[in-house]
């Protein structure tokens, strides 16, 4: 049997039973200190939890929304990735694609097209990004995008005139779904026009995006694109790569730069790749400083639960010398003394770990199901606040933080040892 965790066990349920009173039933200095112990400890891990969560439900969203504009690693003209000058195409024919799917780690590929444009009504005119996909475009984030009509007809092959754009386009032009919209291409010698019918409009709150792009069928784009291209080459500006595993997009690119890049297509245009991480660093950046902010919170809470807990076993050793001089009497060593207020000080900090839990968890569920935290869309590019709950993060905070309060607890329970059970007994 475990002496010291038995004695510390009907110690902590002595307390329970007598509503942390003394012995004798009088009013205990120690809790009000015990309570705001625990109280530390739950806000402690509660505050983790939250930070946790907002931090990996933010950072997640807006890197989808950031891959769901594009992709994860983009193959295209080594002049087109080092200029951003989408006039150098690349001939994305069958045998590349088949090529780029079977590198390992890639789900899904296909081919985009980008022109710029000038959209007009009667009254007013927005230019704008347009990018042609075809049928092979994943089309499932920008599905879930939708505020109002349905995604249009994408096709490789024929002209669908149809156009998805942003809720800002639209109510910058005053468009509505089904309304016809001229759009201007300039070429090389002339201005080229055509008629889109708004198909859908779709809202990301990205607004880097959301104020530049517009979706239509791949053939369109690529014949204005590329009037020259040669019949039968699939002309386009590049091809989008969708990973199995973001964190794995590194290890995917170097295969990608091994098997593809500095090779040659079969109209002799250099290939060469660049990840999502390189054509947008700044947002990229900004999402990274967040970790420093959650390491941060983290270790200042799990200082304040050490330091309220601390207190809190000192005030109940200071309380408890009675029973400290009883046991020493009774031939307890000073090791078995200390493993004992220790296993005590155990039982409260996991009640205020649990309490913690319950509450931090409780107003994750809370935004998750009812966004009731809103935040400005325009800066933060949300909203209302994500939220995203990681059991196994989850576990590790309640493991850590149990794990650093039982070493905080160390020290305190040395004092423990040192009361004279003569003087305690005799003051008794």
């Amino acid at each position: 049997m475990n002496l010291p965790l038995y004695i510390a066990r009907h110690l902590y349920a002595e307390r329970d039973a007598k509503g942390n009173g003394d012995a004798k039933g009088g009013k205990s200095v120690s809790k009000p200190a015990v309570r705001i112990a625990m109280l530390g400890i739950a806000i402690g891990v509660a505050v983790m939890i939250v930070s946790v969560s907002v931090v990996l439900g933010f950072k997640h969203t807006i890197r989808d929304k950031v891959v769901g504009f594009g992709s994860h690693i983009v193959v295209s003209n080594y002049m087109t990735l080092q200029t951003a000058d989408t006039s150098q195409p690349i001939n994305a024919s069958d045998s590349l694609m088949a090529r780029l799917g079977k590198i390992e780690g890639v789900r899904h590929v296909e081919r985009y097209t980008l022109k710029q444009g000038v959209l007009k009504t009667d009254r007013d005119f927005f230019g704008v990004m347009f990018k042609g996909v075809g049928e092979d475009y994943d089309t499932t984030f920008l599905a879930k995008s939708m505020v109002e009509g349905r995604m249009p007809r994408l096709s490789s092959k024929k002209n669908t005139r149809q156009l998805l754009i942003s809720k800002q386009i639209a109510q910058r032009l005053k468009l509505k779904i089904g309304n016809k919209v001229y759009a201007y291409f300039l070429g090389e010698n002339d201005v080229r026009t055509r008629v889109f019918e708004v198909a859908g409009i779709y809202q990301t709150n990205l607004t880097k995006y959301d104020e530049t792009f517009c979706f239509t069928d791949l053939y369109t784009i690529s014949r204005l694109s590329y009037p020259d291209a040669k019949e039968g080459n699939m002309e386009v500006t590049g091809c989008e790569l969708l990973v199995n595993d973001f964190d794995s997009i590194d290890v995917v690119e170097d295969r990608i730069i091994d098997n593809v890049n500095k090779t040659l297509d079969s109209e002799g245009r250099t290939l060469s790749s660049l990840t999502v991480r390189d054509i947008n660093p700044e947002i990229f950046s900004w999402l990274d400083l967040l970790d420093l902010n959650v390491w941060i919170i983290l270790i200042l809470m799990v200082c304040v639960a050490g330091f309220t807990m601390v207190s809190g076993l000192l005030i109940i050793i200071l309380e408890r010398t009675t029973v400290i001089g009883l046991l020493k009497t009774l031939g307890a060593r000073n090791s078995l003394v200390r493993k004992t207020f220790r296993w005590l000080a155990v039982f409260i900090v996991l009640k205020g770990m649990l309490i913690g839990d319950i509450l931090g968890i409780g107003i994750c569920l809370l935004q998750q199901y009812t966004g009731v935290m809103k935040l400005d869309a325009e800066t933060y590019y949300v909203s209302e606040v994500p939220v995203e709950l990681n059991w196994v993060l989850i576990l590790m905070l309640n493991v850590a933080t149990l794990l650093i309060c039982t070493a905080a607890l160390v020290l305190p329970s040395f004092c423990a040892s040192m009361v004279n059970p003569a003087k305690t007994l005799n003051v008794e």
